[in-house]
């Protein structure tokens, strides 16, 4: 005998031994670089929560104010944190005990030889019951209610976010856009003045039939752009307004070009600074916590479960038992304990615990993909502004140039001195050089976008 109760007690051991070990290990912090490669020597900030107030743009910043009360996919993203928010709140009510009262009469009737009898019970009691979380379950299920919680929040905040750069970049493709409208139409402009200065040649016997047609299709050829422009703008407005949430009918904007736009300096900062300011790695971290917590819930259901019970209040008869009855109507108290250990449940349950773990260490992976993914975004946005500012003065120069190369050979061929394929090749060169500087500046911003972007867009 005192052999067995060794047994006995060296298997409890075990369990509690067992049970102060479900935690699941937290993984090896993520390494990170010291520095970022492409970052700039600048003592500018990281960008805060207003950061498009940078660009100096009223319009923009009332257009950002509608998109995050009117967008639908932000109203969607709220109605379903809060559905988080409630499972939250249901899994951690687990915790507490379960009190109801209720009440019941049961009329009972009889007749025999012996006679007739009748009888009314009835109760009125309080009854409580809870489950004694010894292995932590119910607190694990909790605490990854709680993680999936914050992995929404922080999922909405990606997705405002998200459309906060989205209503930034269509607003600036649209002033892009008409900024080359307006160069599209100045080259139409100054081809069909070319064209009135052949055919005045071309009177007066200076010009060539085949010069006359040919800046004839190149007039036809330079109207042709400001149609597709024009589609393309329209086609910009739409999806401007439903990232404010608006219709598209009669939705316009009243800026005409991009160049009453500022250029805000933003630095960003140390890599390690993207795991508290980048809501996506902060909802891939609340994913993996809640796995851990799930992992833990699956490994504490193998062992026993421990449930209480009481009920107490006033019935007649005051008590119902298998071996006495109380008549009569008085206080009555139940008190009750069940201990449950799975015995035999073909496997269901260890089944149960190896996919939480698999999905443990897919969202530990999902989280370190989470960190590499916000830093290649960094770098991309720090590379491309930094291309981009090399570039600018070779844009600029190329427009500079272009314009006086077209004016010389326009003058020079009115004049009679001229070649008119050297007019033609230049006109093509400005109108070209003009329309790349626009889509230049237009890429300049939407890179200061999407660093703002990559950098958390002031979240913490």
């Amino acid at each position: 005998m005192p052999v067995v109760k060794h047994r006995v007690g060296i298997a409890f051991l075990c369990a509690l031994n067992a049970g102060c070990a479900l935690t699941a290990a937290k993984p090896a912090a993520p390494e990170l670089p010291p520095a970022f490669q492409n970052q700039p020597a600048s003592q500018a900030p990281w960008p805060g929560k207003s950061w498009y107030d940078g660009f100096g743009s009223a319009e923009l910043s009332s257009l950002l104010a509608q998109a995050a009360g009117r967008n639908l996919d932000l109203t969607m993203a709220r109605a379903r944190l809060a559905q988080a928010d409630a499972r939250a709140r249901q899994a951690g009510a687990a915790i507490l005990p379960s009190v109801d009262a209720g009440g019941n009469a049961n009329f009972l009737a009889g007749h025999s030889v012996n006679g007739s009898a009748h009888e009314t019970d009835w109760s009125a009691l309080v009854s409580a019951s809870y489950e004694v979380d010894f292995w932590g379950k119910n607190r694990a299920t909790a605490h990854a209610a709680e993680f999936l919680a914050a992995a929404s929040r922080a999922d909405r905040d990606t997705l405002a976010l998200t459309t906060s750069a989205g209503v930034a970049s269509t607003y600036f493709q649209i002033l892009s856009l008409r900024e080359r409208l307006l160069t599209a139409q100045a080259n139409v402009d100054a081809a069909r003045g070319l064209l009135d200065v052949i055919k005045a040649r071309f009177e007066a016997g200076m010009s060539t039939p085949v010069e006359l047609a040919a800046q004839k299709a190149v007039l036809a050829n330079a109207s042709l752009a400001i149609p597709a422009l024009q589609q393309q703008e329209g086609e910009a407005l739409a999806a401007l307004a439903l990232l404010v949430g608006r219709a598209p009918e009669g939705f316009t904007v009243q800026a005409r070009s991009l160049e009453a736009l500022s250029l805000p300096v933003v630095a960003a900062g140390l890599p390690s600074d993207l795991l508290t300011r980048r809501p996506d790695i902060f909802m891939a971290e609340a994913n993996m916590q809640a796995a851990h917590a799930d992992l833990a819930a699956a490994r504490a259901a193998l062992y026993p479960s421990l449930s209480l019970t009481a009920s107490g209040g006033v019935q007649n008869p005051a008590v119902q038992a298998a071996v006495i009855t109380l008549s009569g109507v008085g206080p009555s108290l139940n008190i009750g304990a069940a201990l449950v250990q799975t015995i035999f449940d073909g496997g269901r349950l260890r089944a149960i615990r190896a996919e939480a773990q698999a999905k443990d260490e897919e969202l530990v992976t999902a989280y370190r993909a989470a960190i590499l993914s916000a830093l290649v975004d960094v770098e991309n946005a720090l590379g491309a502004l930094r291309h981009l500012d090399e570039a600018r003065e070779f844009q600029v120069e190329s427009v500079a140039q272009s314009e006086r190369a077209f004016e010389g050979a326009r003058l020079r061929y009115k004049e009679g001195s001229g070649d008119y394929l050297a007019v033609l090749d230049a006109q093509r060169t400005l109108y070209t050089a003009r329309d790349q500087f626009s889509q230049y500046k237009l890429a300049r911003l939407q890179a200061l976008v999407t660093l703002c972007k990559a950098l958390g867009g002031g979240w913490t």
